[in-house]
């Protein structure tokens, strides 16, 4: 038996390669015998683990591996990899929304620049829409701060409409995590979300923090998904 401490191994059903089980995500069957994502590891019944990554959770589905992994026939309804991205990027932005809730986030671009300034910040949320000079000179505060412009994670993952959602304001643009265990959430989760996508240009984790690293895939010539530009929007 493993330690509480130690990481749980589990083997990965497209590269068979055993890693740690927050590496990977479970998949059980519901009662009408469709495969269905356990992300939290916690649903009942037998479980296949396939790496965190879209593109793996796609070959499983096209290469009818939840059947061999099941020892049986099961259902994969179409779009497997899309509904595990919406609950991975549904679970990021309720982080975000706790992190308000908790005191750990502010808002608005001289909000956050003043944040870096003088508060505990161990992350900057910036929407994909966020514009080269707004970007330039939360990096240029970062790097006042601290030294260096990538001494905390910049988050480059969400829409700026998606912020608003989760931030219950308009506009949000540039936002900055506070120390405390709600803004851990986030980066956590967030980073998750970038690991499966693949979108590392869209996250920028500093030495600090520590991504979750995309497992490298081997012999599966899968190539890696492409990722949308993002437009230009200032605050």
């Amino acid at each position: 038996m493993p330690r509480k401490s130690e990481p749980t191994t589990r083997s990965c059903i497209v590269s068979r390669e055993a890693m740690p089980s927050e590496r990977l995500i479970r998949f059980v069957l519901d009662p009408e015998g469709r495969v269905v994502p356990d992300l939290r590891h916690r649903l009942p019944g037998r479980g296949v683990w396939v790496t965190a990554r879209a593109d793996m959770v796609a070959l499983a589905e096209k290469k009818r591996l939840f059947s061999r992994g099941f020892k049986e026939e099961v259902k994969v309804e179409p779009g497997l990899a899309d509904r595990v991205e919406a609950l991975l990027e549904d679970a990021a932005l309720h982080a975000v929304s706790f992190a308000r809730k908790a005191g750990e986030i502010v808002t608005g671009f001289a909000k956050v620049e003043a944040a870096i300034a003088r508060d505990a910040v161990v992350g900057i949320v910036q929407a994909k829409e966020a514009g080269a000079d707004g970007r330039s000179k939360i990096e240029a505060a970062l790097k006042r701060r601290f030294g260096r412009a990538d001494a905390v994670p910049i988050l480059r993952i969400f829409r700026s409409e998606q912020l608003d959602l989760a931030l219950g304001r308009s506009n949000v643009i540039h936002a900055a995590l506070l120390a405390g265990r709600a803004s851990e959430n986030v980066l956590e989760r967030v980073a998750a979300l970038a690991c499966f996508l693949g979108e590392d240009g869209l996250v920028a984790i500093g030495d600090d923090v520590g991504a979750i690293d995309a497992p490298q895939v081997r012999d599966t010539n899968v190539s890696a998904m492409a990722e949308d530009p993002a437009g230009q929007k200032t605050e």
